[in-house]
């Protein structure tokens, strides 16, 4: 299983490490599926988990969010964006979800923001899966 997954879904397991996306995050982790990350997504990644509000909200501390990201850069499999197709989304963050996406070829973009994606990503045969989802499939 090939997944895209959105800042939104890591940003919810640092913040409940008892949620559906934080079981998911370590499911992934643990090699079972493939994490598809374009560098502009690791750069997102990065400046939205180091805010402050969500490592406060966290109770993480700098360096247990750095190790966080570094354990995720570990695993992922990188995606270079050869083509795009902007604009597609309302959200420039969005497009480079959809994209790295399309260029890995995934099954399926994670998100909680459904409505933002609209029915763009089943266009390129991309299913559109909640955290909750993507664990079921990834246990099926």
């Amino acid at each position: 299983m090939r997944l895209t997954v959105d800042t939104d879904v890591v940003v919810a397991a640092m913040r409940s490490p008892t949620g559906a996306s934080a079981a998911l995050l370590s499911l992934l982790l643990s090699g079972e599926g493939i994490w598809l990350l374009s560098v502009a997504m690791a750069l997102e990644y990065e400046a939205i988990c180091m805010l402050a509000d969500h490592r406060l909200a966290a109770g993480a501390s700098l360096a247990e969010v750095q190790n966080l990201l570094s354990s995720i850069f570990e695993v992922i499999v990188p995606v270079e964006v050869h083509y795009q197709w902007r604009p597609q989304l309302s959200n420039a963050s969005d497009e480079m979800v959809l994209e790295t996406a399309v260029n890995g070829r995934a099954d399926a973009i994670v998100t909680f923001n459904h409505a933002d994606y609209g029915d763009a990503p089943r266009r390129f045969g991309i299913q559109l899966w909640k955290p909750a989802e993507a664990l079921q499939e990834i246990r099926k």
